[in-house]
Protein backbone atom coordinates (compact mmCIF):
# COMPACT_ATOMS: atom_id res chain seq x y z
CA UNK A 1 0.00 0.00 0.00
CA UNK A 2 1.50 3.30 -1.06
CA UNK A 3 2.35 5.99 1.46
CA UNK A 4 1.72 8.65 -1.20
CA UNK A 5 -1.77 8.93 0.28
CA UNK A 6 -1.32 11.68 2.88
CA UNK A 7 -3.28 9.68 5.46
CA UNK A 8 -0.64 6.95 5.48
CA UNK A 9 2.76 7.35 7.06
CA UNK A 10 5.27 5.51 9.21
CA UNK A 11 3.36 5.67 12.46
CA UNK A 12 5.01 5.72 15.88
CA UNK A 13 2.23 4.18 17.93
CA UNK A 14 4.26 3.88 21.13
CA UNK A 15 5.26 7.54 21.13
CA UNK A 16 1.66 8.42 20.39
CA UNK A 17 -0.60 8.73 17.37
CA UNK A 18 -3.96 10.41 16.83
CA UNK A 19 -6.02 8.31 14.41
CA UNK A 20 -9.21 9.48 12.72
CA UNK A 21 -11.60 6.57 12.15
CA UNK A 22 -14.95 6.35 10.39
CA UNK A 23 -16.85 4.18 12.90
CA UNK A 24 -18.96 1.56 11.11
CA UNK A 25 -22.68 1.12 11.70
CA UNK A 26 -23.49 -1.19 14.64
CA UNK A 27 -19.88 -1.22 15.89
CA UNK A 28 -19.36 0.10 19.40
CA UNK A 29 -16.60 2.62 19.99
CA UNK A 30 -14.81 -0.05 22.02
CA UNK A 31 -15.07 -2.48 19.08
CA UNK A 32 -12.96 -0.02 17.08
CA UNK A 33 -10.46 0.41 19.91
CA UNK A 34 -10.16 -3.36 20.29
CA UNK A 35 -9.65 -3.94 16.57
CA UNK A 36 -6.82 -1.41 16.41
CA UNK A 37 -5.24 -2.63 19.65
CA UNK A 38 -5.23 -6.20 18.35
CA UNK A 39 -3.62 -5.13 15.08
CA UNK A 40 -0.72 -3.61 17.04
CA UNK A 41 0.17 -6.83 18.87
CA UNK A 42 2.68 -7.91 20.11
CA UNK A 43 3.11 -4.27 21.14
CA UNK A 44 1.29 -3.68 24.43
CA UNK A 45 0.05 -0.14 24.08
CA UNK A 46 -2.64 2.01 25.58
CA UNK A 47 -5.35 2.68 23.00
CA UNK A 48 -8.43 4.79 23.72
CA UNK A 49 -11.09 6.89 22.04
CA UNK A 50 -11.99 10.55 22.56
CA UNK A 51 -15.78 10.57 22.63
CA UNK A 52 -18.21 7.66 22.41
CA UNK A 53 -20.47 7.14 19.41
CA UNK A 54 -23.62 5.04 19.84
CA UNK A 55 -23.55 1.69 18.00
CA UNK A 56 -26.24 2.89 15.54
CA UNK A 57 -24.28 6.08 14.76
CA UNK A 58 -21.43 6.33 12.27
CA UNK A 59 -18.70 8.84 11.60
CA UNK A 60 -15.65 10.40 13.14
CA UNK A 61 -14.09 8.62 16.09
CA UNK A 62 -10.77 9.90 17.39
CA UNK A 63 -8.44 7.13 18.56
CA UNK A 64 -5.27 7.85 20.56
CA UNK A 65 -2.36 5.49 21.13
CA UNK A 66 0.63 5.38 23.47
CA UNK A 67 1.58 8.58 25.23
CA UNK A 68 -1.11 10.55 23.38
CA UNK A 69 -3.83 8.80 25.40
CA UNK A 70 -2.99 11.31 28.15
CA UNK A 71 -4.58 14.00 25.95
CA UNK A 72 -7.87 12.18 25.33
CA UNK A 73 -9.83 14.49 27.66
CA UNK A 74 -8.61 17.51 25.70
CA UNK A 75 -9.75 16.08 22.36
CA UNK A 76 -13.02 14.87 23.89
CA UNK A 77 -13.89 18.39 25.11
CA UNK A 78 -13.91 19.81 21.57
CA UNK A 79 -17.06 21.00 19.77
CA UNK A 80 -18.79 18.36 17.61
CA UNK A 81 -20.79 18.48 14.38
CA UNK A 82 -23.37 15.91 13.28
CA UNK A 83 -25.71 15.28 10.39
CA UNK A 84 -28.66 12.94 10.65
CA UNK A 85 -32.26 12.01 10.02
CA UNK A 86 -35.22 11.93 12.39
CA UNK A 87 -38.63 10.32 11.98
CA UNK A 88 -41.43 12.68 12.97
CA UNK A 89 -44.71 11.37 14.34
CA UNK A 90 -43.48 8.46 16.45
CA UNK A 91 -41.39 7.69 19.53
CA UNK A 92 -39.24 4.83 20.79
CA UNK A 93 -38.04 4.19 24.38
CA UNK A 94 -34.40 4.59 23.33
CA UNK A 95 -35.11 7.71 21.19
CA UNK A 96 -33.56 5.88 18.22
CA UNK A 97 -33.97 2.63 16.26
CA UNK A 98 -32.50 0.39 18.95
CA UNK A 99 -36.04 -0.17 20.29
CA UNK A 100 -39.43 -0.52 18.62
CA UNK A 101 -41.92 2.33 18.11
CA UNK A 102 -44.14 2.63 21.19
CA UNK A 103 -46.33 5.61 20.24
CA UNK A 104 -47.46 7.34 17.04
CA UNK A 105 -48.92 10.79 16.31
CA UNK A 106 -50.87 12.45 13.53
CA UNK A 107 -48.51 14.86 11.72
CA UNK A 108 -50.86 15.89 8.88
CA UNK A 109 -51.26 19.42 10.26
CA UNK A 110 -47.54 20.08 10.83
CA UNK A 111 -46.14 22.50 8.23
CA UNK A 112 -42.59 23.15 7.07
CA UNK A 113 -42.77 26.52 8.82
CA UNK A 114 -43.68 24.74 12.08
CA UNK A 115 -40.66 22.49 11.70
CA UNK A 116 -38.22 25.33 11.01
CA UNK A 117 -39.61 27.32 13.95
CA UNK A 118 -39.28 24.34 16.28
CA UNK A 119 -35.48 24.53 15.95
CA UNK A 120 -35.23 27.92 17.62
CA UNK A 121 -35.68 26.82 21.30
CA UNK A 122 -32.78 24.39 20.89
CA UNK A 123 -30.19 26.89 19.69
CA UNK A 124 -27.89 28.28 22.38
CA UNK A 125 -27.35 27.06 25.94
CA UNK A 126 -30.01 24.47 26.75
CA UNK A 127 -30.72 21.80 29.35
CA UNK A 128 -31.56 18.21 28.53
CA UNK A 129 -31.89 14.80 30.12
CA UNK A 130 -29.80 11.89 28.78
CA UNK A 131 -31.78 8.99 27.30
CA UNK A 132 -32.53 6.13 29.69
CA UNK A 133 -30.80 3.93 27.09
CA UNK A 134 -27.40 5.64 27.37
CA UNK A 135 -23.89 5.02 28.64
CA UNK A 136 -24.23 7.60 31.43
CA UNK A 137 -23.32 6.11 34.81
CA UNK A 138 -25.56 6.47 37.86
CA UNK A 139 -24.15 5.00 41.07
CA UNK A 140 -21.49 3.25 39.02
CA UNK A 141 -23.92 1.50 36.65
CA UNK A 142 -24.63 2.32 33.01
CA UNK A 143 -28.18 3.59 32.45
CA UNK A 144 -28.73 1.33 29.44
CA UNK A 145 -28.11 -1.76 31.61
CA UNK A 146 -30.92 -0.74 33.96
CA UNK A 147 -33.19 0.32 31.07
CA UNK A 148 -32.80 -3.03 29.29
CA UNK A 149 -33.72 -4.81 32.51
CA UNK A 150 -36.84 -2.69 32.78
CA UNK A 151 -35.63 -0.98 35.95
CA UNK A 152 -36.49 2.60 36.86
CA UNK A 153 -33.61 4.99 36.22
CA UNK A 154 -32.95 8.40 37.72
CA UNK A 155 -32.19 10.90 34.98
CA UNK A 156 -30.22 14.02 35.86
CA UNK A 157 -30.44 17.03 33.59
CA UNK A 158 -27.30 18.49 32.08
CA UNK A 159 -26.50 21.82 30.46
CA UNK A 160 -25.12 21.81 26.94
CA UNK A 161 -24.56 24.30 24.13
CA UNK A 162 -25.97 24.05 20.60
CA UNK A 163 -24.59 26.91 18.46
CA UNK A 164 -26.21 25.56 15.26
CA UNK A 165 -29.28 23.45 14.54
CA UNK A 166 -30.58 23.56 10.98
CA UNK A 167 -33.09 21.53 8.98
CA UNK A 168 -31.62 20.46 5.62
CA UNK A 169 -34.42 18.32 4.15
CA UNK A 170 -38.10 17.72 4.88
CA UNK A 171 -39.85 14.72 3.34
CA UNK A 172 -42.23 13.73 6.10
CA UNK A 173 -42.03 11.69 8.14
CA UNK A 174 -38.27 12.07 7.50
CA UNK A 175 -36.41 15.26 8.43
CA UNK A 176 -32.68 15.72 7.83
CA UNK A 177 -30.68 18.04 10.08
CA UNK A 178 -27.22 19.37 10.92
CA UNK A 179 -26.18 20.16 14.50
CA UNK A 180 -23.10 21.77 16.03
CA UNK A 181 -22.90 21.16 19.77
CA UNK A 182 -20.75 20.97 22.86
CA UNK A 183 -19.31 17.87 24.49
CA UNK A 184 -21.92 15.75 26.25
CA UNK A 185 -24.86 16.69 24.04
CA UNK A 186 -27.25 13.81 23.41
CA UNK A 187 -28.62 14.21 19.89
CA UNK A 188 -31.25 11.53 20.62
CA UNK A 189 -32.59 13.58 23.52
CA UNK A 190 -32.60 16.75 21.45
CA UNK A 191 -34.58 15.03 18.69
CA UNK A 192 -37.05 13.59 21.22
CA UNK A 193 -37.56 17.06 22.72
CA UNK A 194 -37.89 18.53 19.22
CA UNK A 195 -40.84 16.21 18.56
CA UNK A 196 -42.50 17.29 21.81
CA UNK A 197 -42.17 20.95 20.78
CA UNK A 198 -44.40 20.12 17.80
CA UNK A 199 -46.91 18.37 20.10
CA UNK A 200 -45.83 15.18 18.43
CA UNK A 201 -42.99 12.70 18.77
CA UNK A 202 -39.69 12.10 17.00
CA UNK A 203 -36.87 9.60 17.10
CA UNK A 204 -33.42 9.38 15.53
CA UNK A 205 -33.07 7.09 12.52
CA UNK A 206 -29.58 8.06 11.31
CA UNK A 207 -26.63 9.95 12.80
CA UNK A 208 -23.12 10.71 11.54
CA UNK A 209 -20.42 12.69 13.34
CA UNK A 210 -18.77 14.82 10.68
CA UNK A 211 -16.39 16.89 12.81
CA UNK A 212 -14.73 16.95 16.22
CA UNK A 213 -12.80 20.13 16.94
CA UNK A 214 -10.74 20.77 13.80
CA UNK A 215 -10.73 17.11 12.77
CA UNK A 216 -12.98 16.12 9.84
CA UNK A 217 -14.64 12.88 8.84
CA UNK A 218 -13.39 13.28 5.25
CA UNK A 219 -9.83 12.75 6.54
CA UNK A 220 -10.68 9.55 8.44
CA UNK A 221 -9.60 5.97 7.79
CA UNK A 222 -12.00 3.10 7.36
CA UNK A 223 -11.24 0.67 10.21
CA UNK A 224 -10.13 -2.24 8.04
CA UNK A 225 -8.21 0.09 5.74
CA UNK A 226 -6.03 1.16 8.67
CA UNK A 227 -5.77 -2.32 10.21
CA UNK A 228 -4.63 -3.81 6.90
CA UNK A 229 -2.05 -1.05 6.50
CA UNK A 230 -0.68 -1.67 10.00
CA UNK A 231 -0.43 -5.39 9.27
CA UNK A 232 1.30 -4.77 5.94
CA UNK A 233 3.91 -2.57 7.63
CA UNK A 234 4.51 -5.27 10.24
CA UNK A 235 5.03 -7.84 7.49
CA UNK A 236 7.47 -5.50 5.73
CA UNK A 237 9.43 -5.05 8.96
CA UNK A 238 9.47 -8.81 9.56
CA UNK A 239 10.73 -9.49 6.01
CA UNK A 240 13.46 -6.88 6.37
CA UNK A 241 14.53 -8.36 9.71
CA UNK A 242 14.79 -11.85 8.20
CA UNK A 243 16.72 -10.67 5.13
Amino acid sequence: MSTENSKFKDFNFAEGELLLINKPYKWTSFDVVGKIRNSLKPLKLKVGHAGTLDPLATGLLIICTGKLTKQIDTFQAEEKEYTGTMILGATTPSFDMETEVDQTFDISNITKEDIYSACKPFIGDIEQYPPAHSAVKVNGERLYVKARLGEEVELRKRFVSVPEFEITRIELPEIDFRIVCSKGTYIRSLISDFGKTLNSGAYLSKLTRTRSGNFLLKDAFEVLELVNYIRSKKEEAKTEAEA
